[in-house]
């Protein structure tokens, strides 16, 4: 995919109203209602759902329509720091559980506090707001048009939808609505089914399905024809290459994780033991050799960054970063507080331990949902 020459939505010459005291209320009401929600989902069901597209609808709908304010830029940050909530609540449900669990087993392990909860999200959250700011410009910039994003693609879509004189807002929450019907009918009520397959009994371990969701036909029509096909391709391989070797060479075997001898075992059962590793896999081999492509320019960004320690802001308004030295006084500040935990009991081994897994969630491996407007 050919570079694309970034180009701000809103030119960098001018400076309309961004991160004022109303996006940040109306953020942090929104992170806490997200937050909230994910939170609870992912503990009952053990995945949480994105929070970037329902924030960029409802921050549209309380700026433009119920506040009356018409930049654009307020508005992505209302739903930037709005679906920030549903990232700190996944760093926390799928880490701090352990914690809990091990009390439970060990009955001397106190169980987490909840200052203890809260001091661990708070320094996973802003050491992944450090460690993203020097990769900004080397993700995000540089990288436009070669890395697609397509949630963040999303979000800026429904924000520059409600630009103008609002027919754009008005499509966008009219297929929100005629979404919300159809799901409702389909795993709702039962009507009809939203996923249909055919297996094929002569090539055991084939399949051929789809989900019939107005989500997907959305992810589908963002990320574009080129992404779409390559997944497609992935299916393909998957469901009539993969699935069949499998059952064909390993018919009379059981292999872990799956119970059953694979001749026993229906193609959505495959799918289920080994299938959906493999894709775990590829989807692992991807991004790592993403990374290891992206990390010249990483590189030179952060040797850039250094560069400017003690240096001025840009003129521009999209060249101005947080300082380099504040940067690195946050970071020495969150390692010192979480040196400073007591290691003479469990209890401080406890809040290190689950310090370091946030810092991996938030500081190595820092996830920031792609922005297309400054």
């Amino acid at each position: 995919m050919e570079k694309e020459t970034f180009k701000p939505y809103i030119p960098a010459e001018k400076s309309p109203l961004e991160l004022t005291a109303v996006s940040v209320v109306v953020g942090m009401l929104l992170a806490v209602l997200f937050g909230g929600a994910n939170a609870y989902l992912g503990l009952r069901v053990g995945m949480t759902i994105s929070a970037s597209i329902p924030a960029a609808v409802i921050s549209m709908a309380v700026i433009r329509v119920l506040l009356k304010r018409d930049s654009i830029l307020e508005n992505n940050m209302v739903q930037t720091i709005g679906s920030a909530g549903e990232s700190i609540a996944a760093g926390c449900i799928f880490t701090m559980p352990a914690m809990f669990m091990w009390a439970q087993e060990w009955g001397d392990t106190a169980i987490p506090s909840i200052a203890e909860i809260a001091t661990v999200a708070f320094i996973g959250g802003v050491m992944g707001v450090l460690f993203m700011v020097p990769l900004r410009k080397a993700l995000i910039v540089k990288e436009h048009g070669v890395l697609p994003y397509p949630e963040g693609t999303a979000c800026a879509k429904i924000l520059q939808a409600g630009e103008g004189d609002g027919s754009g807002a008005k499509t966008i929450f009219a297929g929100f609505g005629i979404a919300a019907i159809y799901k409702f009918i389909a795993d709702g009520l039962k009507i009809f089914p939203s996923e249909i397959g055919y297996s094929f009994e002569r090539y055991k371990g084939s399949e051929i399905g789809m989900d019939v969701l107005p989500a997907l036909l959305g992810v589908g029509y963002i990320c574009g024809y080129r992404v779409s096909s390559v997944l497609f391709s992935g299916s393909i391989l998957m469901w009539f290459c993969l699935l069949p070797c499998i059952a064909f060479y390993g018919a009379n075997e059981t292999v872990f994780p799956a119970t059953k001898v694979i001749a026993e075992l229906s193609p959505g059962a495959m799918w289920s033991s080994y299938g959906r590793y493999i894709g775990a896999g590829a989807l692992a081999a991807g991004g790592i050799i993403s990374l290891i492509k992206a990390l010249p320019l990483i590189v030179d960004t952060f040797k850039k960054s250094i560069g400017s320690f003690g240096g001025g802001s840009g003129a521009l308004r999209t060249d101005k970063d947080m300082p380099m030295k504040v940067i690195i006084a946050g970071v020495v500040a969150l390692a010192v507080r979480s040196a400073c935990a007591d290691y003479t009991n469990q209890s401080g081994w406890r809040f290190a331990g689950g310090y370091f897994r946030i810092f991996l969630c938030y500081g190595v491996f820092p996830y920031r949902r792609h922005r297309r407007l400054q």
